[in-house]
């Protein structure tokens, strides 16, 4: 791997635990003013110095994250598709690398959709973006996006999307915790990070699953709704931190949680 690569990466990934807390606000290219995400800058603000990165559209990073911050960006350069189109698969890139060079990201990244129509197509999409990644020296992260399919969510299904992303060249893979995680983890060559999905009955469901996923193997978390859709964002960023960087237990987190929440 390339000095720049390797450098990009260290960025996303704190080297002293090889693990990462990644905030996810990049939901606005699908589903627009989603819920407590109507002004991203409100809600990005204050999270920043509790997450290792955060994975945003260029849109948003031009006009609602300042600058002058040092948080390291994986700019999401896929769309095309909306919640109420009828696709959410049907997806090409939509910004190029040149761009993601000028906003000086640490990481670009995009969706794949194995197991439908559109798999061809983001596949090679995929393919097309790791080859402009590997000439400036940028990491590609994979999302293994099964749109409202929730059912596919298995080992099985995920280990396919997973080892496919990695086989076409992708640096890191973002997918979904599952029962028996640990067979997608050992059946892929690059590090997992774990997505947030919607957000969860309880926030100790959500700490269970960064905890989880961690002791299966995952190398970090990418987590949104489950983050800035709390009551106590924060608090609850700052808990699953705990949990991911600092080897908390369940318990413990869900009391630093209760405890910030609280001041």
């Amino acid at each position: 791997m390339q000095w720049g690569l390797k450098n990009r990466l260290s960025r996303i990934f704190n080297p002293e635990t090889g693990r990462t807390v990644m905030l996810a606000v990049d939901h606005g290219y699908f589903l627009g003013p989603t819920r407590k995400l109507e002004d991203p800058r409100a809600t990005i603000s204050p999270l920043l110095p509790y997450a290792d990165a955060l994975m945003v559209t260029r849109g948003v990073l031009r006009n609602c994250v300042d600058p002058e911050g040092a948080i390291p960006t994986v700019l999401r350069v896929s769309g095309g598709a909306s919640i109420i189109g009828p696709s959410l698969a049907a997806e090409g890139l939509t910004t190029s690398v040149e761009d993601a060079i000028r906003l000086n990201v640490s990481a670009i990244t995009m969706s794949i959709f194995v197991g439908t129509e559109h798999e061809r197509e983001t596949l090679l999409n995929l393919a097309k973006l790791v080859d402009e990644g590997e000439r400036y020296g940028l990491p590609v992260l994979a999302v293994t996006a099964v749109g409202k399919k929730l059912e596919k969510r298995d080992a099985r299904f995920l280990s396919l999307c997973c080892r496919i992303a990695a086989e076409i060249g992708a640096h890191y893979v973002k997918t979904y915790y599952c029962e028996d995680f640990e067979k997608v983890v050992d059946s892929c060559p690059v590090p997992l990070v774990i997505a947030g999905g919607p957000q969860l009955d309880t926030f100790k469901d959500t700490l269970q699953l960064a905890h989880d996923a961690i002791a299966k193997g995952a190398r970090g978390v990418d987590m949104g709704r489950n983050i800035w859709q709390s009551d106590h964002p924060v608090a609850a960023l700052r808990a699953v931190r705990g949990v991911v960087q600092e080897n908390m237990k369940v318990n413990e987190a869900f009391e630093l949680y209760e405890s910030l929440s609280k001041g």
